[in-house]
C-alpha cells in the first residue's frame, strides 16, 4: 500500500482516539447541570476526568501535527477555510482547561458557578463544532482551482453539517454520562443512569439519520469503500443499541465500552465514506483534494512511519498505565472527608 493511503487511515485512527477519549470528557462536562445537585456532587463529577482530561486532549495535537506533516495541502485548505470554527473550538478548550484548574481556588459559590458554566460551554461547543467540521469535510465544500476554500461560516452551517454536529454532541454527551455512571457512586451514579436513558432516544434518532445521510452522500460520488462505510455504520448502530440496553441493565462498564465502540465505528463510517478524497470540492470535482494530490513526499511519509512505529506504542502504554492507576470510583464520602480536612 502507498504510504499516503496508509497515513490517511493513521490520521483517521488518531481522530478516532481523540473523539473516544476527549469525547467522554466533553460529555462529563456537559452533564454538570444535570447531575451535580450540590458542590460535592459537581466535584465528584469533575474528579472523574481530573487525572486524564489533559492527556486525552493531546490526541488532537498529535492528529493535527500528523495531518500537517502527511497532508500539507489538506491542512492548509482546512485550517484556512475552517478558521473561525476551529478558533472557537480552541477558545472553548482553553476555557474548559482553565476552569478545571481554577474552579477550586476559592470557596465562593459565585466563583465556582462561573467556572462550571465555562466547563459546560467549553465542552458543548467543541462537541458540536467538531461534528460540523467533519460533516463538511465528508460532504464537500466550495474549493477553487488554487485549492482555496471560497465559502464562509454560513456555508459550513448547512443541514448535513449541523445534523452531524448535533449527532456528535449527543454521542459525546451520552458517552460522558456512561463514564460518570461507571466512575461514581451514590446519587450521582443513579442520576447518571437515569439521564442516559433519557438521552437514548434522541441520540439513536440523530445517529441513524447521520449514518443514512452519510452513505447517501458517498453513494453519489466515487466511493470505492462504500461497502465498508455501510458495514461500519451497521456496527455503530448495533453498538449504540447495546450501550442503551446495558445501561438499562445497570451494567455501567459494558454501557461505556459499547458507547466507545459506537464512536469508533461512527467516525470510521465518515472516514471510509470520504475515501479516496480528503476534501471534495462542490464547485468543481477537478478541484477536489485527494489522498494522492494532497500528500507529502514518500521520503517524508517514510520518516513519519518509522517515528509512529517507535513512539505510538509507548504513548499507548503510558496512557493505559494512567487509566489503570486512576481506575477506582470517585467516592462522594472521600470528597466530603477532604472538604472537612481542608476546613
Amino acid at each position: 500500500m502507498d504510504l499516503a493511503y496508509l497515513w490517511f487511515f493513521i490520521v483517521g485512527i488518531l481522530f478516532v482516539g481523540y473523539f473516544v477519549l476527549d469525547g467522554f470528557d466533553f460529555g462529563v462536562g456537559m452533564s454538570l447541570p444535570f447531575l451535580g445537585k450540590d458542590d460535592i456532587g459537581r466535584r465528584q463529577i469533575i474528579n472523574t476526568i481530573g487525572p486524564v482530561w489533559d492527556l486525552n486532549e493531546t490526541w488532537v495535537i498529535v492528529a493535527g501535527a500528523c495531518l500537517f506533516a502527511a497532508f500539507p495541502e489538506w491542512y492548509a485548505t482546512l485550517f484556512s477555510g475552517f478558521y473561525l470554527p476551529l478558533l472557537l473550538i480552541l477558545l472553548a478548550l482553553i476555557a474548559r482547561g482553565v476552569s478545571f484548574e481554577y474552579r477550586h481556588q476559592r470557596d465562593s459559590l459565585r466563583w465556582k458557578r462561573g467556572f462550571d458554566t465555562m466547563i459546560v460551554v467549553g465542552s458543548a461547543v467543541p462537541a458540536l463544532l467538531w461534528g460540523v467540521a467533519v460533516g463538511n469535510i465528508v460532504q464537500g465544500v466550495p474549493i477553487d482551482a488554487d485549492r482555496n476554500f471560497t465559502g464562509s461560516l454560513l456555508t459550513l452551517l448547512n443541514p448535513y453539517g449541523l445534523w452531524v454536529g448535533v449527532t456528535t454532541l449527543l454521542l459525546f454527551f451520552l458517552h460522558g454520562v456512561y463514564f460518570v455512571g461507571l466512575k461514581t457512586d451514590g446519587q450521582v451514579k443513579t442520576d447518571a443512569e437515569t439521564l442516559a436513558r433519557r438521552l437514548a432516544v434522541p441520540t439513536v434518532v440523530f445517529a441513524a439519520g447521520a449514518v443514512v445521510w452519510t452513505i447517501a452522500i458517498a453513494a453519489g460520488r466515487d466511493a470505492p469503500l462504500l461497502w465498508l462505510s455501510i458495514a461500519c455504520g451497521a456496527v455503530a448502530a448495533v453498538a449504540l443499541l447495546a450501550s442503551v440496553a446495558a445501561n438499562w441493565a445497570r451494567r455501567d462498564g459494558w454501557a461505556f465500552f459499547a458507547g466507545a465502540l459506537t464512536i469508533v465505528f461512527a467516525v470510521l463510517t465518515l472516514w471510509t465514506a470520504l475515501f479516496p478524497y480528503v476534501m471534495p470540492s462542490t464547485t468543481d470535482a477537478a478541484n477536489s483534494l485527494t489522498i494522492e494530490n494532497a500528500s507529502s513526499t514518500q521520503y517524508t511519509l517514510t520518516i513519519m512511519t518509522w517515528a509512529a512505529v517507535i513512539f505510538l506504542p509507548l504513548v499507548l502504554l503510558y496512557q493505559g498505565w494512567t487509566y489503570w492507576v486512576f481506575r477506582k470510583r470517585v467516592s462522594r464520602t472521600r470528597i466530603e472527608r477532604a472538604v472537612v480536612v481542608a476546613h
